[in-house]
């Protein structure tokens, strides 16, 4: 019999005169002692399977399979996935990684840490030359004793640095402008209506992107004042309350939120040209239903193909506060009784006369900053409201959804504040 296949049934043989020891009995060094060795020993058995798949092609030739990795898939019922990665670090170890090879032998490395080891030198491009990458391998292969797997993948994606530095800063720059393009050219943005009230957008973007978004997401959900605390964008009495849907207000959902918030503030004179005006929403309603609580308007000039072209009345009533929709209204023939323009929103100087006057939101008990804020007509535009101070009031996003929502009442305190109460 070959010491390999001696040394598997030995291994066997061993752990079958144990499988019925309870190791609840064990002393708390003996559990500790134990759970090391065994830890060596499956690594040094898996080493040892490794080795053996690097030269076992002619097992699955004869057999008809493709690779040792579909006929281990076959045979052992495991992942063809997880067989064709180990035949890979096999044969990296095999022919192409003597010093990782050897600390997995020994035991110095495990196989996890082994793969993290063997990518991270793949990675390195040949023109760094061969004995740099030799050095890469050696010091991983050290840094391995005190260093997890990930950890060590941290450090091989720095390991030129450590080896190479004088080489390392030109070929940091050449891989991020590789990883920069193949961002560029991988990047999709796709937007689907469910049909159900809610878009989902499906969307991979380069690093900086992401970045960027998600530190204005994190603004608008997160605002900090000027004292140095950190205010929700969810009322203190709502926080721990359930929506009318039985839903709690997650952090997904305030992202969500902010990045509604975040479109609304977007400057529309600063965007591209759209259909031969500047990008704005065109939202057709008739008169009655401008003026009613309920009720459904239509966007005309949304992009074929997206599948929505229907808001709530209340909606287009809430946007016509701070959003550069033009709603057309429509008389009881259909005929255009009014196209409004972008002199109904609040100007620059309006909005810093309101942060200077309100300071935060002025729903009763809010404190989100003026600067999050967003201007609402205190009587509606859609009911002859006129734009200007005295008719103003800052509300921040969740509280303007809610003045424009029917299933609250607004009143005015003595000292300016806005008070809303669930209507019975």
């Amino acid at each position: 019999m070959h010491p390999v296949n001696a040394v598997a049934e030995a291994i066997s043989a061993s752990l079958k005169s144990v499988c019925d020891v309870n190791p609840t009995f064990m002393s708390a060094d003996e559990k500790a002692g134990a759970l090391l060795s065994l830890l060596e020993v499956e690594s040094r058995t898996a080493e040892l399977r490794l080795r053996v798949m690097a030269a076992a092609g002619d097992a699955a030739e004869g057999e008809g399979f493709r690779s040792i990795a579909t006929w281990l898939a076959h045979h052992g019922h495991v992942r063809r996935g997880d067989a064709a990665a180990d035949l890979r670090l096999a044969e990296a170890l095999d022919r192409e990684r003597p010093t990782l090879a050897a600390g997995v032998r020994e035991g110095r490395v495990s196989i996890a840490q082994a793969r993290v080891i063997a990518a991270a030198v793949e990675e390195l491009p040949a023109r760094v030359g061969l004995d740099v990458i030799e050095a890469a391998e050696t010091k991983l292969v050290e840094l391995a004793a005190d260093h997890d797997p990930s950890d060590l993948a941290k450090l091989g994606r720095r390991i030129l640095e450590l080896v190479d530095p004088d080489r390392f800063e030109e070929e940091e720059a050449r891989r991020l402008a590789d990883a920069e393009r193949r961002a560029s050219e991988r990047q999709r943005l796709r937007i689907r209506a469910l049909g159900d009230g809610t878009t989902r957008i499906t969307a991979v973007v380069p690093d900086a992107t992401a970045a960027r978004l998600g530190t204005y997401l994190h603004a608008f959900s997160n605002p900090r004042l000027a004292d140095g605390a950190v205010r929700s964008t969810v009322d203190d009495a709502d926080a721990d309350k359930p929506t009318a849907f039985g839903q709690r207000i997650t952090q997904p959902r305030k992202m969500a939120e902010a990045f509604t918030q975040l479109l609304e503030t977007l400057d529309p004179t600063r965007l591209p040209i759209h259909g031969g005006d500047a990008t704005h929403v065109m939202v057709t309603l008739p008169f009655e239903t401008l003026k009613q609580e309920l009720g459904v308007a239509t966007i005309d000039n949304t992009t074929p193909g997206d599948g929505f072209d229907t808001i709530t009345a209340a909606q287009a009533r809430r946007l016509a506060c701070t959003a550069q929709i033009i709603p057309a209204v429509l008389g009881t023939d259909g005929e255009v009784l009014d196209v409004g323009r972008a002199a109904r929103l609040f100007t620059k100087a309006q909005r810093r006369a309101l942060a200077l006057r309100d300071g935060t939101c002025r729903a009763e008990g809010c404190t989100i900053p003026g600067t999050w804020s967003e201007a609402h007509h205190l009587v509606p535009w859609s009911h002859g409201g006129a734009t200007d101070l005295d008719n103003a009031a800052l509300l921040c996003s969740r509280h303007h959804h809610r003045a424009h929502d029917a299933a609250y009442d607004l009143a005015t305190l003595a000292n300016g504040d806005l008070r809303f109460h669930r209507r019975r």
